[in-house]
């Protein structure tokens, strides 16, 4: 029987090995396993781990840190375990998780998970409205909150759950700080089973109303076996993710995968983003392992990175792919190669470029271990370019999740024989994986297939480019075209003079028939609460001609220059 320890074991004894690891891993055996109790207790006896730091935050705004090593973690969190079960709250019950990168946070997760309460992840920048979405389809028994959530609540009719709130009272409201009462040692009232449910996310909502994912005590902190790999994470490795509480990529690695290694979960609080001060922080405070999205990169490289002294071993983007001017701007200041890795809400790490492989730049890597992947048609046949699909049945990935939860409790998305991500690759002759786009976002101008993110990256590369969104805009001719919104950065001047040095950029380095034929330069681009873009909004302006909105910026098209006209090759 193959065991979480051997698993963890095996994969850090080949960190380095790509192809020993893919052929040699297994994935533990599906039984009774508390990670929480199993695992991350166990952590905290061990010699060498119990004193180190488990989890380190430092708040820029106070010049402040906290650190609380594995030992005072473990003892905490059973705390706050046998205080939530003191109000009740039992096996299976639902749970709303409101907090930011503060100490109960990660209390709360460790105590529910002890007790088998399912925890809902929640971003503090939810409206009131969108609370109510949580709490009804979620099924909350009981809400921990932020003071400044509080207000929220007034109008939801939420007497009946339990409501806890970390900082001042409030009437209603129990105070976090009773669970310091309690006692420091925890007995389960069971075996854990490896599908019981333990979280349950909402999407980010890019394309429609967020879906609800459901996964269990074997799918996150298992299956975050693989995101450990990815990073290339060790014991007693500071490891900072750049991710914000609520969404997935915050449990991936500021929960599980450094804590599967025996690393340090380490959290910057800025009021704020200051990539100076960031950058500083990093190194001051001896970060060994990065991992950021590419928007924050993109901010990084404006620094002189070179003039920050880290003593970073491994860097990694997520989120997105990153386009090939960062990787090239960090390994020429630092000599380290930024390493993509791919995955979503619904999976853990299912393709990276991890430490020892040969980096395609511009890939987002290989299966990752664990993983078996095939690239799919419309009619599920395997394909050089189409949908990334995982094998399941007895090769089903310990990470997947284990549906999408209806309204009726029922799931689905994640049974059969594959289940589709919705995101288009393109796989080469040595299985490198290259993004293309989401499956709804891919369109067709003139019978040519065009990926908006091929032709973001591009735009990205243009001096005074700061963000970029390619839709289709509906032509007589082409069926549709390629249409940029683009946001300048700060001092840009949405100028004719601006318009065609980017349309110049883009003839430079595009074919003829995926050059963008228009720019819409705006102040703002609309972006789900996760900070994603949202194509579909862009998409919808553009098929209704709607002029009125307020998102609307100023349009400029290729024909306005006579210059571009004339050295164009029409397609």
């Amino acid at each position: 029987m193959t065991t979480f320890q051997d698993a963890r074991a095996f994969l850090l004894k080949h960190r380095t090995d790509y192809e020993a690891a893919v052929k040699g891993f297994r994935w533990p055996d599906p039984v009774p396993f508390n990670w929480a109790l199993d695992w991350f207790d166990e952590l905290a006896k061990d010699a060498e781990a119990k004193d180190r730091p488990a989890l380190w935050i430092v708040d820029a705004a106070q010049d402040r840190q906290t650190k609380l090593s594995f030992a005072a973690l473990s003892k905490r969190s059973n705390q706050v375990a046998n205080f939530l079960r003191a109000q009740g709250l039992k096996r299976g019950d639902h749970l709303l998780l409101l907090l930011g990168n503060v100490v109960p946070l990660w209390e709360t997760m460790l105590a529910a998970m002890k007790l088998g309460v399912v925890v809902i992840p929640a971003t503090t920048l939810l409206t009131a409205d969108e609370l109510r979405d949580r709490l009804d389809r979620g099924r909350a028994k009981a809400v921990v909150a932020a003071e400044d959530q509080v207000a929220k609540f007034a109008s939801l009719g939420a007497e009946n759950i339990v409501r806890i709130v970390v900082g001042a009272a409030h009437d209603g409201w129990l105070s976090y700080d009773e669970s310091a009462k309690a006692l420091e040692s925890f007995s389960a009232d069971g075996p854990t089973n490896a599908d019981d449910p333990m979280l349950l996310y909402f999407t980010s909502g890019t394309t429609a109303k967020p879906k609800l994912v459901r996964h269990s005590q074997r799918s996150y902190p298992v299956g975050h076996l693989s995101t450990m790999y990815w990073i290339g994470l060790k014991p007693g490795d500071v490891h900072l993710n750049i991710s914000s509480p609520g969404w997935a990529k915050h449990a991936w690695s500021c929960f599980f995968a450094p804590w599967n290694a025996g690393a340090t979960v380490f959290v910057v609080n800025q009021p704020r983003f200051d990539a100076k001060g960031l950058l500083a922080t990093i190194g001051r405070c001896g970060v060994t392992t990065l991992c950021a999205p590419p928007t924050v990169w993109r901010l990084f490289i404006q620094e002189n990175l070179a003039s920050f002294k880290v003593a970073l071993r491994e860097v990694c983007g997520a989120g997105e792919p990153l386009n090939p001017e960062v990787i090239d701007q960090v390994q020429a200041a630092w000599g380290l190669t930024i390493r993509d890795g791919y995955g979503q809400t619904e999976t853990t790490a299912l393709a990276g470029n991890s430490p020892g492989q040969k980096i395609k730049i511009g890939s987002m890597g290989r299966p990752l271990p664990g993983y078996r992947v095939q690239i799919s048609d419309a009619d599920g046949n395997k394909a050089r370019e189409g949908e990334v699909t995982l094998v399941l049945g007895t090769e089903r990935p310990a990470g997947l999740m284990q549906g999408y939860q209806g309204d009726d409790g029922k799931l689905s998305g994640a049974e059969g024989e594959l289940y589709r991500s919705g995101d288009v690759v393109f796989e080469d002759d040595d299985g490198h994986l290259t993004f293309v786009g989401r499956s709804d976002d891919v369109f067709k101008s003139s019978d040519y297939r065009i990926s908006p993110f091929e032709l973001e990256s591009v735009l990205l590369e243009h001096e005074l480019v700061a963000e970029a969104a390619v839709v289709p805009s509906p032509d007589p001719i082409r069926l549709a075209i390629p249409k940029a919104f683009v946001l300048l950065r700060s001092g840009a001047e949405r100028t004719p003079e601006t318009a065609l040095s980017i349309f110049k950029h883009l003839h430079a380095r595009l074919a003829p028939f995926k050059r963008i034929r228009r720019l819409e330069i705006v102040t703002e681009l609309p972006k789900t609460i996760s900070g994603k873009i949202r194509r579909v909004q862009l998409r919808r302006l553009e098929r209704d001609d709607d002029r009125e909105d307020p998102l609307r910026g100023r349009e400029f098209r290729e024909e306005d220059f006579p210059e571009l006209v004339k050295t164009r090759s029409e397609t």
